[in-house]
């Protein structure tokens, strides 16, 4: 033990520890994957290379993962969620490259339960609300398409968007890289994030049908993430291109200033792939960076969360964000990552080496 800092390596042990389980390593491109809920599922979706989409669904057993069904489409999938399935049937809504939107049964995933042609360009980002027993109000799938628009949908009302958000005619159209539903505590509240290549992030008011705040934070958004959907508003987390992420302080709005926020650099990332905010605590997140790295943070409250600005108006006030844990799980950036819902610590990535990672997260129940 000569040279050895045992009060380090003491300390390093009660820290929580990132573990890859299990990886398999698979035969196309990987965009996205999702728990499916209530169980040791998880879906996977992507691009083979002779351009058709990949839908597999691997079971966690003994150890092990294995392919308990998988198809073939005819465009590639970029993206999927759960979010406005319910618990009994689970559906999933996938956004392809043609810009098409389905749903399908993964019981018998032949043909689309929903499908339409909802964007001129590819679907790059989707999210669901309203599913699940999560959020209040009917569910609805949101998405965001390299075309600008952004649009909302009721998968009960079959031919158009309930709402959409795009550029007046005339103006540019900008890459929506990322959106996200968030404020949905009670039935007529509701509201959509959406991030751009330009580092725009607009937040729309889907109950009174208006942008409610944006800003540019001067790099492309990569991902954006309420801590959590079915409460009022309480923070944000958005990850962009040069190795930063940004959180929001969400429940101060200033009439000038809008939302407080503070911006961390990831040391060895050059960009932030995603954000999770962990189920079981709404404090703690990750972040997935281009150099195949897992970060895990955690958000720390300020002793008071607004104050008065000079003009008696409220303004909120920043905590500080810590890191708990960093790990390197693949030499390829990691661009999906999804924590299970039913299990603390139970963690599936995918990176662009073609593979796909169980990870067990140790300890969080004691951070």
């Amino acid at each position: 033990f000569r040279g050895v800092n045992m009060e380090a390596a003491a300390v390093a042990l009660t820290k929580p520890q990132i573990i890859v389980h299990v990886e398999k390593s698979l035969n196309y491109t990987v965009f996205d994957t999702k728990w499916i809920p209530c169980s040791a599922k998880f879906v996977v979706v992507g691009s083979h290379p002779r351009d058709t989409g990949a839908l597999e669904i691997y079971e966690l057993n003994k150890g092990e993962l294995k392919c308990i069904a998988k198809r073939e489409k005819s465009k590639p999938f970029k993206c999927a969620t759960f979010g406005a399935a319910n618990l009994h049937q689970r559906h999933v809504a996938t956004g392809d490259f043609s810009g098409k939107l389905s749903t399908w049964d993964l019981e018998n995933s032949e043909v689309p339960i929903y499908s339409i042609k909802g964007h001129s360009e590819i679907i790059n980002s989707i999210d669901g609300c309203g599913g699940l027993g999560i959020g209040g109000g009917a569910p609805e799938l949101v998405t965001g398409s390299r075309d600008g628009s952004v649009k909302v949908w009721d998968t009960r009302q079959k031919d158009a968007a309930v709402a959409t958000m795009e550029p007046a005619e005339g103006e540019t159209r900008r890459d929506c890289w990322t959106v996200a539903f968030g404020n949905s505590f009670s039935d007529e509240e509701r509201c959509v994030v959406s991030g751009y290549d330009n580092g725009d992030i607009k937040m729309f008011d889907l109950r009174m049908m208006c942008l409610k705040w944006e800003t540019n934070v001067k790099s492309g958004v990569c991902s954006v993430q309420f801590d959590r959907k079915d409460i009022p508003m309480n923070k944000m987390v958005a990850t962009t291109l040069e190795a930063k992420f940004h959180v929001y302080d969400l429940r101060t709005h200033h009439p000038q200033k809008g939302f407080t926020s503070l911006s961390e650099k990831v040391s060895k990332s050059s960009t932030v792939w995603c954000t999770q905010h962990l189920p079981q605590n709404r404090d703690l997140f990750v972040t997935s960076g281009g150099t195949g790295d897992i970060y895990l943070w955690k958000y720390c409250y300020p002793a008071k969360r607004s104050r008065k600005d000079e003009s008696g108006a409220d303004i909120g006030v920043m905590g500080s964000v810590e890191l708990i844990q960093n790990a390197t799980l693949s030499s390829q950036p990691i661009n999906s990552v999804d924590w299970s819902p039913d299990k603390e610590g139970l963690m599936v990535c995918t990176a662009f080496d073609q593979c796909v990672r169980v990870c067990v997260v140790t300890k969080l129940n004691r951070i």
